[in-house]
């Protein structure tokens, strides 16, 4: 459902299961509230400046904030959302519609047949960012659903994913080596307390040609809370022994402690 922020009028969170999925202000797509948001969209500044169209497929909508940030930024994108949940996007629809001309595109369908149905070397980028409720569906986060990412995406495209966890990120390390055995170079961005074991949180994955380690780190030091960036041999001894999950034994994301919360 559509919860009104009590401090910007006009703005919505998105709240499915009692998780705050999403922030959107329609007034204003370049407020990206929660901080994971802005660890995506410096991704997608990195591998193109503003004002050049881009070819974008988005895995999960909710309320379609990364979608309204390209169209904002890069006017003529051609964006693709794969949103099973109807019920929302007719919401979304009525209550804080998608701008007019906006180039983006909702299909009421599930990531994996979506994607499968899309024809190779369409996209520039893959943005994954879908939760069942508060957990990320193990569909997307196998070898071989990384597969079909990168037949997706040209030689040149980039994945970034969201996904959540916490100290020992058993689950975030099999997600990290399934991108990384499929897309070089890799970085994942993440609060230091999470890093450090204090909270469950969010963890930003990007990878492709165009990923920019030293431009994402300076990026993510600016915020009001910094985000850690790991990258190259530090990556790699924290991924460490750990293997991709395959669709043969998928799992879930955990579920956060304590029940449903709102990450930032």
């Amino acid at each position: 459902m559509l919860v009104p922020d009590r401090e910007v009028p006009g703005a919505y969170f998105v709240r499915i299961d009692g998780t705050d999925q999403s922030f959107v202000d329609p007034m204003d797509p370049l407020r990206l509230e929660f901080d994971y948001v802005q660890r995506i969209a410096e991704v997608i500044d990195t591998i193109a400046p503003p004002g050049e169209r881009i070819r974008a497929v988005h895995v999960g909508g909710a309320g379609m904030t990364i979608p309204r940030y390209v169209a904002a930024t890069r006017p003529t994108s051609a964006q693709l959302v794969l949103e099973p949940d109807a019920a929302t996007t007719e919401q979304i629809r009525a209550i804080i519609p998608l701008p007019k001309r906006s180039g983006i595109k909702v299909r009421p369908v599930d990531g994996r047949t979506g994607l499968a149905a899309m024809p190779s070397g369409h996209a520039d980028i893959v943005v994954v960012d879908a939760f069942a409720g508060a957990r990320v569906p193990a569909e997307l986060t196998t070898a071989e659903w990384y597969e079909d990412v990168a037949r997706v995406l040209t030689r040149d495209g980039v994945i970034v994913a969201n996904i959540t966890d916490m100290v020992p990120f058993a689950y975030a390390k099999r997600v990290v080596a399934g991108i990384a055995d499929r897309f070089m170079p890799v970085v994942f961005a993440l609060e230091p307390s999470t890093l450090k074991g204090h909270r469950f949180g969010n963890i930003v994955v990007a990878g492709g040609r165009h990923i920019d380690h030293d431009k994402l780190t300076r990026l993510a030091a600016r915020g009001p809370f910094p985000y850690r960036v790991l990258g190259g041999l530090q990556l790699a001894s924290w991924v460490g022994h750990h293997k991709a999950f395959t669709d043969a034994d998928s799992s879930q994301s955990p579920a956060p402690l304590g029940g449903p919360a709102t990450f930032r």
